[in-house]
């Protein structure tokens, strides 16, 4: 099963689940309108049905949230949104085309079957300053999720590529692309659900 399909097939469910602990949200959002300017070019990879794009649109000049699921961003592009926020079906390369300020991706890296690519693709994409935020479940930390999540998956239950990697690892990563790392945290440290951002110098 691709990625997109399997979105598409949950993107509902998705969309009606209550957040189990929306502080750990608040407390992202918080830390990303510290870096986010108004002049700013925002796009946002793999945004799903829009919630962290509604919040952080006002602090930027534009912001696109893009997913390769098309009942996603289906779901995204009924809400109401502010001026200047636009929702896209698109890869992460075809969403990087037309250049950003800033890329964000929340939930998302895990996903990658390809990170290290994915990471080069938006250094390239990013002028000189420009910032890569993103927050990852760092799934390496709890061994005993991979039996699960396999079973899952095989129920169709979870999606197709999920990488299981440590904060450590996923920093080094995002070095290895060209970044310099400014700011970490967890959110939460349990998991942890790590929370990175990257300047191109």
């Amino acid at each position: 099963m691709a990625q997109a399909d399997f979105w598409d097939g949950i993107a509902e469910r998705y969309a009606a689940r209550p957040l189990s602990k929306p502080e750990f949200w608040e407390a992202t959002l918080e830390r990303c309108r510290h870096w986010l300017e108004p002049q700013m070019r925002a796009v946002e990879l793999g945004c799903g049905t829009g919630s962290t794009a509604l919040r952080l649109a006002d602090c930027v000049a534009s912001y696109t949230g893009t997913d390769v699921s098309g009942e996603m961003i289906r779901i995204a592009a009924a809400k109401q949104a502010p001026e200047g926020l636009s929702f896209l079906q698109a890869d992460a390369s075809a969403a990087l085309d037309g250049g950003a300020d800033v890329v964000l991706a929340f939930n998302l890296l895990h996903l990658i079957p390809d990170l290290p690519g994915l990471l080069r693709a938006v250094f390239a994409a990013l002028p000189e300053g420009g910032l890569l935020i993103s927050k990852t479940p760092c799934l390496g930390h709890k061994r005993w999720l991979r039996p699960l999540i396999a079973g899952l998956r095989w129920i169709g239950k979870a999606p197709p590529d999920i990488g299981f990697f440590r904060t450590d690892a996923l920093e080094a990563l995002i070095r290895d692309a060209g970044f310099e790392i400014l700011e970490t945290g967890d959110y939460p440290a349990s998991l942890p659900s790590h929370f990175v951002v990257a300047r191109k110098g």
